[in-house]
């Protein structure tokens, strides 16, 4: 199976970022998914080409101000970053068009 690399992004690269990886590690396990998980603050995160980005939702209108490829990297954005339901939810048809999961 291929091996997907995940990027949480916050303002600061600390706190919520890695408050919403530790929910969607659950998510991931609950789907099979076998991910490389990292986490990272604004500026730094396309400099990482991660296959997706998963940030909070007030963060969008700063990722707008780069020119991100979405064959190469898609962001989802989360209302609630810590909420496993949403983190499926939105996750899941990326993993499927990325073909990590059926």
């Amino acid at each position: 199976m291929k091996k997907i690399n995940i990027l949480f992004v916050c303002g600061a690269g600390l706190g919520s970022s890695f408050a919403c990886q530790m929910a969607a590690e659950d998510v991931l396990s609950k789907l099979g998914v076998n991910a490389k998980l990292d986490h990272s603050d604004i500026s730094s995160a396309l400099s990482a080409k991660p296959d997706i980005i998963i940030t909070a939702k007030n963060f969008q209108s700063q990722f707008e101000k780069f020119s991100v490829d979405p064959k190469q990297t898609t962001i989802v954005y989360l209302k609630n970053i810590v909420s496993k339901p949403e983190i499926e939810e939105k996750i899941r048809p990326v993993l499927k068009e990325k073909g990590i999961i059926a």
